[in-house]
């Protein structure tokens, strides 16, 4: 189901008090962004929410109404929600979520109350970087191909023939995907072929867009990791099969130090745990199938890979 938030964001600037209209957004949809907050951005309490909330109601928004003047985002989401359906086999309730968000990820998936959300958050989507929204000035066209990315993921969390260590571990959970229990509980086998399912969905649906787009990179950026990707993967192979938040946050996250991100005296790009998870299961997507490969445990995806390179 399509769930578009901009009208009621758009309301919020339009108040005569911005940030107490913000609090009243948030009420309104409370699962939906709280979980967005606690996934993506900090606890929604607090001096430091309050700052972050300030700040969005009060950024420029300039580029954003520009941009919207000239696409129709809903469209968009609509045809890839739709496309997504048939590329993917969906077999489970997911949402789509077109929204403003403040300033953290361009885009991500949730599982709240049993339902995948996937949404995006325009204001990294209008052509221009924006310090003051905190926008990366990602070009609109990139919509569908990261919608695409996240609505693989929601299908590996909540599909009834996925056999995937997450989608065991949001059930666990009641319900709910957390970035940060799941980093603490599932292996980085497990994250790393999950990001790689995705970027692959991505391409599959999207296909032409320059090959580092895929992975949210920087053109340098891609061309250092291919060039380190032997030393990656003999550096990856020993953590593969261990937890833990660091784990996660070494080869996924941004904003990590280089000491936090050194491994056998080399220090790994930023998320280059991306190309590492896409490379794992490039084979098996070709041997399974897209909407079978995103449903296989790692363990199928690896063996499948392996079967797809002796043969």
């Amino acid at each position: 189901m399509l769930i578009n938030l901009l009208p009621d964001f758009l309301a919020v600037l339009q108040s005569s008090e911005p940030e107490v209209a913000y609090h009243g957004y948030l009420a309104s949809h409370r699962d939906l962004l709280e979980a967005y907050w606690h996934n993506y951005v900090i606890e929604p309490v607090g001096p430091q929410f309050e700052e972050v909330v300030r700040e969005t109601v009060h950024a420029d928004r300039g580029d954003l109404r520009a941009m919207l003047e000239r696409v129709d985002v809903v469209a968009l989401a609509q045809a890839t929600e739709q496309r997504c359906a048939e590329l993917f086999d969906i077999d489970s309730d997911i949402d789509v979520v077109v929204m403003v968000g403040v300033g953290a990820a361009n885009a991500g998936e949730l599982v709240v109350n049993g339902r995948g959300v996937a949404f995006v958050c325009l204001e990294h989507f209008t052509s221009v970087a924006n310090p003051t929204s905190r926008g990366l000035g990602l070009d609109p066209e990139l919509l569908p191909m990261w919608l695409a990315h996240e609505i693989a993921h929601c299908v590996r969390y909540t599909s009834p023939r996925s056999r995937s260590n997450l989608r065991e571990l949001v059930a666990e959970a009641g319900g709910y995907y957390s970035y940060w229990e799941t980093g603490r509980r599932a292996n980085l086998r497990e994250h790393l072929v999950n990001e790689g399912l995705a970027v692959q969905a991505a391409r599959t649906f999207s296909p032409g867009h320059a090959p580092w787009e895929y992975f949210g990179y920087a053109r340098r950026q891609y061309s250092r990791i291919r060039e380190l990707e032997s030393v990656l993967a003999r550096a990856v192979s020993d953590d593969l099969d261990r937890a833990g938040l660091g784990l996660r946050l070494r080869y996924l996250s941004g904003g990590m130090s280089d000491e936090a991100r050194t491994v056998q005296q080399y220090v790994m790009p930023e998320r280059a745990g991306y190309f590492l998870g896409a490379r794992m299961v490039e084979a098996a997507v070709v041997e399974l199938g897209l909407s079978r490969a995103v449903r296989a445990s790692a363990a199928e995806l690896c063996a499948a890979g392996d079967a797809a390179r002796t043969a």
